[in-house]
């Protein structure tokens, strides 16, 4: 059996998320669960024994809160994968940003940031729960922390696009330091996936005609798992953005472009102040 490593999966109450802490603590690892439902994270850290922890990313207080529990409940932080996220209606969060915005890559970029320290102690790998709708994504760096008029959709796909970004840049800054990161596209996910999205995004997820074109639970679950149970270097590279878990080339021109990865960096830290 592989080495035995602790894995934080954030978004682990459900979906792949759920999927994939079940695969991983079959393996052998000791899984962390953190997720925004008391009853359903509580219920899935009752079925594995494994802990849990409750944060919603729609609140940074609630992110700040996370962290500072994980560093005093864990020496050794060896995967963090960043799941938690989806579509979400068009709403101001009480931190003042598009609240797909703030769960998406906010607040994921915020809690990364306060364990990095962590992570790089542990030569952790950072893995990023991104969609193949970052095709579709345009950054602005500009007006990043601006509430422009853009669809469900169209911010979703932003957000994904971010999550290649600061993959990117999570990589070129610290993987001389022991730390690996990656990027994947889990596949259109039969879950819950979109049910807090607009009525058009409920809608289209529960056309019979979506089945053709969903993947399980479990096998989108296995593609995190891919990452978070494998070894950087060995059998994926950091950096990389990954689909069917073989690497892909990049979505969307803009995810190739380091300046941008880098000012996206910079600009999000001073949005979340992050340390």
């Amino acid at each position: 059996m592989a080495e035995q490593r602790t894995i934080v999966i954030t978004g682990a109450s459900d979906g792949i998320g759920a999927a994939a802490a079940r695969q991983l603590t079959e393996r052998g690892d000791d899984v962390v669960l953190v997720g925004r439902s008391p009853d359903k994270t509580k219920r899935l850290a009752e079925e594995l024994g494994r802990p849990y922890h409750l944060a919603d990313f729609v609140e940074f207080d609630q992110v700040r809160a996370l962290a500072r529990e994980l560093l005093d409940a864990y020496p050794r932080i060896d995967v963090l994968a960043n799941n938690a996220g989806g579509i979400f209606s068009q709403q101001t969060t009480a931190d003042g940003f598009d609240q797909t915005l703030q769960i998406n890559h906010l607040s994921p970029f915020l809690l990364t940031s306060l364990l990095l320290e962590r992570l790089i102690a542990s030569n952790a790998a950072v893995i990023q729960t991104s969609s193949a709708m970052a095709k579709g994504g345009r950054i602005d760096v500009d007006e990043l922390g601006t509430l422009r008029k853009r669809s469900a959709t169209g911010a979703y796909s932003d957000t994904k696009l971010a999550n290649i970004l600061f993959t990117n840049e999570l990589h070129r800054r610290y993987h001389e330091q022991g730390l690996s990161a990656a990027a994947f596209h889990p596949g259109a996910v039969s879950s819950n996936f979109g049910s807090t999205g607009s009525a058009l995004v409920r809608f289209s997820y529960r056309l019979p005609v979506m089945k053709l074109f969903l993947v399980s639970a479990e096998q989108g679950g296995a593609r995190l798992s891919f990452l978070a149970g494998g070894t950087p270097g060995e059998t994926w590279q950091s950096g990389g953005y990954y689909e069917k878990s073989r690497p892909a080339g990049p979505v969307n021109r803009q995810a190739a472009d380091p300046e941008l990865a880098r000012a996206l960096w910079d600009r999000t830290a001073e949005l979340v102040s992050a340390p």
